[in-house]
């Protein structure tokens, strides 16, 4: 859902602004609501971001957040799950994890959901991509597939159940099937 305020807001009056259940993305001045999750898209949230983080944690390579506000380049998105290379991510003074993320995260993760505009999501996976990512994935659940999204490259469909998922770097070790990903479906 779109919202338009009678006077624009600035990306810091945004800001300002109580959080929404779903959250509100801030996107070319608009306030865009994201839509409610449902079922399919729960269930592979739920299990990819502590898959991720099982492998990459430990060694603290990276972590894996959910719906983590992200605000760059002149917008406020939230994407379904955000990695971070661990030395990136913002930390207090105490060195607990900080509130804030102001930088685009290292790898995002979009998963599509039934009334959600394949195009917004998208074009959010290409702009994180402008600023430093270093790859996107949108999951579409209806179609059992996985769009990659590189900089600079074309972009790849994923849809043979026996074919491993690319990841970034920073997951090299992070192991992933189409059918694996897409059998959570199915627990």
């Amino acid at each position: 859902m779109v919202q338009t305020p009678a006077k624009p807001l600035t990306l810091e009056e945004f800001l300002q602004l109580p959080e929404t259940e779903p959250a509100s993305e801030y996107i070319d001045g608009l306030i865009i609501q994201k839509p409610m999750p449902q079922g399919e898209h729960s269930v592979i949230q739920t299990e990819l971001a502590p898959a991720i983080n099982l492998v990459v944690k430990p060694k603290q390579i990276a972590r894996a957040f959910t719906e983590l506000r992200c605000t760059f380049g002149g917008r406020s998105t939230v994407p379904d799950i955000a990695v971070f290379l661990w030395d990136k991510i913002p930390r207090k003074e105490n060195g607990g994890v900080a509130n804030v993320f102001s930088i685009a995260p290292d790898w995002t993760i979009e998963i599509l959901s039934p009334d959600q505009n394949q195009t917004k999501v998208t074009k959010n996976i290409l702009h994180c991509l402008k600023y430093g990512t270093q790859m996107g994935w949108l999951i579409d659940p209806a179609e059992q597939s996985v769009f990659i999204y590189l900089a600079d490259q074309p972009t790849s469909v994923y849809d043979k159940p026996g074919t491993q998922l690319p990841v970034p770097q920073l997951a090299k070790d992070f192991k992933l099937t189409v059918e694996g990903l897409f059998s959570w479906l199915m627990e």
